[in-house]
Formats: structure tokens, sequence, C-alpha cells
């Protein structure tokens, strides 16, 4: 299973504002950061924003920050949340399923299977988690945005 680049962006971004909790986060800021789309990256807050789990401030000093503690935040639900679909084959889709194989195939239940392992798995993890090792939290404290770097 790959994420898509919507799902990576929303992750990042809840990372990078978990960590630094204590002062409003600019969309510029984390665009740069990661090197991605400033213009993708706004799409990405607003539907945070629209989802609760994120603030927005507008105006001159405006920026974002965490609506919701770290902990409150579920990553198997953000997943859900962001993925467009979880069809791992052809057959997970009635509409447009043309496999010869699919009235006497088992191949879609092992998918299927997986896939709820996979997010059973996300489901264990707040955003929290994710941020809570010490050397990991200090590596990114510290990482700056490359002046003048063009994002994509």
């Amino acid at each position: 299973m790959r994420l898509t680049a919507y799902t990576d962006y929303t992750l990042r971004t809840l990372i990078y504002l978990a960590i630094h909790r204590d002062r409003l986060v600019t969309i510029q800021e984390v665009a740069e950061l990661h090197s991605i789309s400033k213009n993708h990256l706004t799409k990405v807050v607003h539907q945070l924003g629209m989802s609760n789990m994120v603030e927005t401030v507008r105006g001159r000093n405006g920026g974002l920050k965490l609506n919701m503690e770290p902990a409150e935040i579920n990553i198997g639900e953000v997943v859900r949340a962001t993925e467009t679909d979880f069809f791992m084959a052809e057959c997970f889709d009635g509409a447009s399923n043309t496999c010869v194989y699919s009235l006497g195939c088992h191949l879609k239940g092992v998918l299927n299977r997986a896939t709820s392992a996979y997010l059973a798995v996300l489901d264990d993890v707040s955003l929290e988690d994710l941020i809570s090792k010490k050397e990991v939290v200090g590596k990114i404290h510290f990482m700056k945005p490359v002046p003048g770097k063009k994002t994509k």
C-alpha cells in the first residue's frame, strides 16, 4: 500500500505542528522545509482546518496551530480521511471489475484482510506517538528551511 502525496503532506504538516505547539506556523515554512508545493499544501491545510484538527489564523501575523492535543489525533483516522480509496485491486470496485477470476478468486479476501491489518496498525498510533522520541524532535526542531530554496 502506498499513501498519496496528499496524505503524506497531511501527516508531515501535523507532525510539524505538533512539534511546534508553542507558536503559529506558516504554510510557507512547512512547504519550504519539506520542499513541497505551497499551493498543494494550502489545500491540505484547508482540509485540516475543516476537520477541526488545525486552527488557521488569518492575517499578517497569522498561521496554523493544532486545535487538538496530539494524543487525540489518531493516525488511522487521518489516513482514512485523506485517502481516496483502499481498492487494492480491480475486484474491489464492483462497478468497474472486469476480472475473469472474480467469481471464484480468493485474492480479494486476502487483500481485504491485509488492508484491514494495515489500518489496524495505524489505528493504534496517535500523533503524539510520532513525536514522542526526543532525538527525532530535537533534530526536527533545529531543521530550518534553506533560504532561497524553491519549492516544487
